[in-house]
């Protein structure tokens, strides 16, 4: 199993590749909904990006069990027992992976305090905590991974020759 740093690292990269991903989906939905100011519509737009986010990591998840990040970090999303997660399992973990970031998002929401500074200090801080959950596990894995029956596994492929 990939260490706690390792998937972290491939978490925070996983970030950085769905910018390009969340930007994309903005477009489309600009367009297609023929979007003129940015603050009219942002209810549709979160829920359409929440969705296109769904189906980037349901139908890598399934397919491959890896995103783009998870190739580059050598690890790999299976169920417990070494096989490829099926779609439903896949979604399942795509939902609880929100709590990465639920807790922090409903302090920020609930204490009324505004400022990009404070929503992400509690970002990274919900994160940290969420992430060091896995050390209460006996095998150190995340709770959503625990409840839908999926783990990470380090995994290279294998060469051809």
């Amino acid at each position: 199993m990939p260490g706690l740093r390792r998937r972290l690292a491939c978490f925070v990269y996983d970030g950085v590749l769905l910018f390009g991903v969340v930007m994309i989906a903005g477009l489309v939905y600009g367009i297609a909904t023929q979007q003129q100011h940015a603050l009219v519509g942002t209810t549709g737009l979160r829920v359409f990006t929440f969705i296109v986010l769904g189906a980037y990591f349901v139908f890598l998840w399934s397919r491959s069990g890896q995103t783009l990040a998870m190739q580059t970090w050598h690890i790999r999303l299976v169920t417990r027992d070494g096989q490829t997660v099926g779609k439903l399992r896949a979604l399942c973990r795509y939902l609880l992976a929100w709590l990465w970031f639920l807790p922090a998002l409903l302090t920020v929401w609930w204490s009324g305090l505004k400022g990009s500074g404070f929503t992400f200090a509690a970002l990274v801080a919900g994160v940290l905590a969420y992430a060091a959950l896995a050390w209460l596990h006996p095998r150190r894995q995340f709770w959503h991974d625990a409840v839908c029956g999926t783990q990470l596994i380090t995994w290279k492929p294998v060469r051809r020759a």
